[in-house]
């Protein structure tokens, strides 16, 4: 009963908050994130009255399950971007920026960090600054794909930024694994081959090989239904049982194999819409069925922000050079690549601004860096914690202002709307 009600609290409160905020101006994302730290356990939750919020982290983290499914199906409906018609007008300028944007945020981080050891070397260590460095690479395709679909955003960027975000967590998840090899080896003065180049390769290719085969399956299987109703469950289902495969984790010897939950729907959802006819159209009623899910999600992403890491003033300063820099990585990265493609300049100009924001796959790496490196990883996870609480308020409403400047997000005129919905007559 305690986790229905806080479900219902939870869809209740991100609704709610989009009232609130839409005198504002400003995107759903953020409206869904805020209500969730108002009803997290850092703020109403501390009164202790169940049904007003979520009481504890424990509570938020029983719906742990919820959050991995909707990031599922945000993966899912990001693969749907990687048509091959498309990819063959943009995909060498999307995987040149993505890998390179990505690299010169690490790099920026980095170097900036690094320079942070040198002036406070007790509270910031070399390892710290390659790990947060490596996490800096990665983006929020959630919140990305929720603002284009909120504004029906169409254009030159919008069809290169989903791309360059999906091909982010790829990207990430490479820097991050080399990066946190590279620093448990500085913590442990041992060089371990495996994790920093063999398990990160193996966990993208079995990922995209793990994806690819579902995707097939799929696409095998719709053969066999014709009603809208029972291939919208088969899709549903299929998504649902990717999610779990990619939970599976083996060891063999030195060797890891694991897959990434991101990239593993994507390639599912890649392979579907290339190889299945009515794709495009089961893409779209998947979408609608699943908003509620989304709003879930980000409630919950915003309730498990913990608010107690303002206390330290290490994780405050720190937080402030990483989002500095990250953001600078970020927007120069995209600029300089995008300039290099041959790109039109309102994607030079505006590109960078979109891909700020910071979400899932950043806290996924920040909770793997919590359970392994000891109290410097708890340090690393708040940091990233306060990047992101920052980051989720205050990027949507980033990309939605990029967006409408480059074109790709027209405003309603409300005196159009008023003569085409005229008031009834009494």
């Amino acid at each position: 009963m305690n986790t229905l009600l806080c479900i219902a609290v939870a869809l209740v409160a991100g609704l709610a908050m989009t009232r609130v905020v839409k005198p504002f101006n400003l995107p759903a994302v953020t409206a869904y994130l805020v209500a969730g730290i108002l009803i997290g356990p850092f703020v109403l939750g501390r009164l202790g009255i169940e049904g007003l919020g979520f009481t504890t982290l424990a509570e938020v983290e029983k719906l742990g399950l919820i959050s991995d499914v909707a990031l599922g199906f945000i993966a899912f409906a990001i693969g749907n971007e990687f048509r091959l018609s498309d990819l063959k007008k943009i995909g060498k300028q999307a995987t040149v920026i993505g890998i390179f944007q990505a690299c010169v945020a690490t790099a920026f981080v980095d170097i900036a960090l690094i320079a942070m050891h040198f002036m406070f070397p007790d509270k910031v260590t070399v390892s710290m600054a390659l790990t947060l460095g490596a996490i800096a690479a990665a983006t929020a395709p959630a919140a990305t794909l929720m603002v284009v679909r909120q504004y029906k955003a169409k254009g030159e960027l919008t069809s290169l930024l989903l791309p360059i975000v999906a091909l982010d967590d790829a990207v990430g998840l490479v820097i991050f694994s080399i990066s946190t090899g590279i620093a448990n080896a500085i913590s442990s003065s041992t060089i371990d081959v495996f994790s920093i180049a063999v398990n990160p390769v193996i966990e993208i290719v079995g990922s995209l090989a793990l994806g690819a085969a579902v995707g097939f399956l799929f696409s095998f299987c719709e053969k066999f239904f014709h009603s809208n109703s029972k291939r919208l469950s088969l899709a549903v289902t299929v998504v649902i049982l990717t999610v779990a495969l990619s939970k599976l984790h083996f060891e063999i010897g030195p060797v890891e194999i694991g897959f990434s939950p991101l990239l593993v729907c994507m390639m599912l959802a890649t392979v579907f819409c290339n190889v299945c006819d009515f794709s495009l159209e089961l893409m779209d009623r998947t979408d609608k069925w699943t908003y509620p899910l989304f709003i879930l999600f980000f409630v919950v992403s915003g309730a498990e922000l913990e608010l107690d890491v303002f206390k330290d003033w290490v994780v405050i300063l720190v937080g402030i050079v990483y989002i500095i820099f990250r953001s600078a990585g970020k927007y120069f990265g995209a600029d300089w690549s995008s300039t290099f493609t041959h790109c039109s300049v309102p994607v030079r100009k505006y590109l960078g601004i979109t891909l700020l924001p910071q979400a899932g796959v950043a806290l996924g790496m920040a909770s793997t860096v919590g359970a392994t490196m000891g109290a410097e990883g708890a340090l690393i996870r708040n940091i990233v914690l306060f990047g992101v609480l920052i980051y989720e308020i205050v990027g949507p409403s980033l990309t939605k202002w990029a967006l409408t400047r480059a074109g790709d997000i027209v405003e309603k005129d409300p005196a159009k709307t008023a003569r085409k919905n005229p008031e009834p007559k009494a």
